[in-house]
């Protein structure tokens, strides 16, 4: 099943390219389902449909659902006080009653992210077109489920549970099962959920489509996330030029049409950009949709590589090659801590681990050309295979 992730500056109309776009591939044929993270009805004002917490058949071949992530919270809580009760009572606490429960920052995040495994691991859709939050929100969303795995690896690894065999001798001493046990079995299931989501999201049939009105504001936003889906090896498969006016646009002003063909013209230097027309109104309904005619979904994409070069031959290194369009050079910082690379682009940051080649070498050095950023890495002769052998 394909995934389409489509994101913008707030604003630019991406909850209505979203719905246009899922209807237009409903229309095709395909089983489609909408996902939206708005928590007010955008979708629904678009579609001409009320949308909600439970998924709604809108057309044919169309679904759309905006998951309750209050609800979702509530659900998750219940089920945690219940399979930490010996511990919970053991520490005395009180437990909290689903009515009294709010959601905590980032549980909504989370529970949008499950709603988005579910949905593209669901056999029901041929099509799974996401409407995320706004820029920059949508770029921390996606690179959640990597973050919270990689710090559950480095607070509770799985190798280190330190007398395991003990644990269940100890519990019976003690009367209650060993909070151990239970930290661990918890950051293992995360851990096996996050998978999940982290999966789907760098999956070689998952791309984003940006969404930005042509113009100084539009460029600028457009720029910083293509790089930071690019720090995350999501490439943007269109952009999107949302309500593109016509060349012959007497009734606009003479400044806005420069502004836009100029936005444009730099855009198509770089994207592959589809102007989507400005109807005059806020599009409202199939009828209008359609009258946006936005791009048709590709059957398939080409996945964003970052391969590793074999240069010790001629040059006694192996290179890193890390495409990084947008990237500028006094912005850019890297550092090496042990089996990992601690990347920042800008305003963007990942930890990356090295492959399994380059964690036997030390940096070289680095250089930034033609947007991408290469990487040189030495083979370290106390780690490296001696020659011969």
């Amino acid at each position: 099943m394909r995934t389409i992730l489509i994101t913008g500056p707030g604003g630019s109309g991406r909850t209505t390219i979203a719905a246009a776009t899922a209807l237009e591939a409903a229309r095709e044929g395909r089983r489609t389902l909408l996902l939206s993270a708005d928590r007010t009805d955008t979708p629904g004002t678009a579609l001409g449909a009320a949308t909600g917490p439970v998924p709604t058949e809108v057309t044919a071949h169309l679904t759309a659902w905006r998951p309750d992530a209050v609800a979702r919270f509530r659900e998750d809580l219940t089920a945690f006080q219940s399979r930490a009760a010996n511990v919970l009572d053991l520490l005395g606490a009180a437990r909290l009653d689903a009515e009294e429960v709010t959601p905590l920052p980032g549980a909504e995040e989370l529970s949008f992210l499950r709603a988005l495994r579910d949905a593209a691991l669901s056999e029901r859709y041929d099509l799974l077109v996401v409407d995320l939050p706004p820029l920059p929100q949508a770029l921390a969303l996606l690179g959640l489920p990597e973050e919270l795995r990689r710090y559950l690896r480095r607070l509770l690894p799985p190798e280190r549970q330190a007398a395991r065999a003990l644990r269940p001798v100890l519990g019976r001493l003690a009367g209650v099962p060993m909070p151990a046990d239970w930290l661990y079995e918890t950051a293992a299931r995360w851990d096996v959920e996050l998978a999940a989501v982290e999966a789907v999201l760098t999956d070689r049939d998952t791309a984003v489509r940006l969404v930005a009105e042509p113009g100084p504001a539009g460029a600028d936003a457009v720029r910083a996330a293509t790089l930071g889906l690019a720090l995350r090896g999501l490439p943007t498969e269109a952009l999107i030029a949302n309500r593109a006016l016509p060349d012959t646009a007497d009734a606009w002003p003479a400044p806005l049409l420069a502004q836009q063909r100029k936005a444009l013209a730099d855009w198509q230097e770089s994207y592959d950009v589809r102007p989507v027309p400005h109807l005059g109104r806020d599009p409202h309904g199939p009828d209008d949709l359609a009258a946006l005619a936005v791009p048709a979904v590709n059957p398939a994409r080409t996945p964003v590589e970052w391969p590793v070069t074999d240069r010790i031959a001629e040059d006694g290194v192996l290179v890193w090659h890390l495409p990084l369009p947008g990237a500028i050079r006094d912005e850019l910082d890297l550092v090496r801590r042990g089996d990992e690379l601690l990347l920042t682009v800008g305003p963007f940051r990942r930890i990356v681990p090295l492959p399994s080649a380059l964690r036997r070498c030390t940096v070289a050095g680095a250089g930034l050309r033609d947007g991408e950023l290469r990487i040189r890495f030495a083979p370290d002769p106390g780690l490296w295979p001696a020659k011969g052998r």
